[in-house]
């Protein structure tokens, strides 16, 4: 499981992508998904990934003294980091870093992390950690567009854990250029009510969030990008855990999202229909 299987591509021989996936603290299973997470991206043949682990939750303060991350050495960040505030230094390089052109991939209980008015325009719309209407609109799928709803409320739900079909809203777009329309992901969590800034912001792909599992009855955003300064953000909601991430789906669309975010530019191939069938989806609302 901590391979995750062969991806279906290989890159061509190109100097690889360096990556750093920053992790330590969440309140999803970091340590058992960052294996998977760095396997993904190794096996295709494209990235090196440096992981940075930062002190443990209610560490001493001066514990956080020797977590310096040396954001630019690398083409873009990995987070999967959901906890305690960063140290100023660190947060003031880290938002330099991506405002001058550095890559940031926001993967999943990564969007709930950090009230820094500069995180919410990085990663666009998050859920949880105090946002609500102040923090921006809800931004959903309705009648053919992206809905911006500046109704009151918390931002961040998700109903129960399962199967749901992944739809694809801008095809044109490198992440997904040449993929099937739609895809069935594994079991995982399906967030909804995600609200934030949502400036700079493409919705990429959403999902039907069913009432009858918990959800809003709206499709929402899973996969988004948005350009924060100079830099390139690439927004993946979906790997609540390690059985989710094994569908080719998700490692595809992820891998080429992480270079579209590091480089501006995607050369790993889309898959096989063998490898990814147009027809393996449920049923789309």
């Amino acid at each position: 499981m901590l391979l995750a299987g062969a991806l279906p591509f290989q890159a061509l021989a190109a100097e690889k992508v360096k990556i750093l996936l920053l992790d330590g603290q969440n309140n999803h299973n970091w340590s058992a998904t960052t294996p998977v997470l760095k396997s993904i991206l190794e096996k295709s043949g494209r990235f090196e990934v440096t992981v940075s682990t930062t002190p443990a939750a209610k560490s001493p303060r001066e514990s956080w003294a020797g977590w310096h991350p040396q954001f630019k050495e690398f083409a873009a960040v990995l987070s999967n980091y959901n906890g305690e505030d960063w140290p100023q230094a660190v947060k003031t390089a880290f938002v330099s870093y991506i405002w001058n052109g550095g890559g940031l991939i926001v993967y999943h209980a990564a969007n709930n992390s950090f009230p820094w008015p500069e995180y919410n325009q990085m990663i666009g719309v998050g859920g949880w950690g105090g946002r609500n209407e102040k923090s921006g609109p809800k931004l959903y799928w309705q009648d053919g567009r992206v809905t911006r709803d500046t109704s009151a409320g918390p931002g961040g739900h998700h109903g129960e854990v399962h199967e749901y079909t992944v739809e694809i809203r801008l095809p044109q777009h490198l992440i997904v250029k040449g993929l099937p329309q739609k895809w069935l992901h594994a079991a995982d969590e399906l967030y909804d009510s995600l609200r934030g800034p949502a400036q700079n912001t493409w919705v990429i792909a959403t999902a039907y969030s069913a009432p009858e599992k918990g959800g809003t009855g709206r499709h929402e955003p899973l996969l988004l990008a948005i350009g924060y300064g100079r830099g390139r953000v690439f927004h993946d909601a979906m790997g609540n855990d390690v059985g989710s991430l094994q569908d080719t789906g998700f490692q595809v669309t992820f891998a080429r999202g992480c270079e579209w975010a590091a480089t501006g530019k995607v050369t790993l191939p889309p898959p096989s229909a063998d490898e990814m069938p147009a027809d393996h989806v449920g049923l789309a609302k």
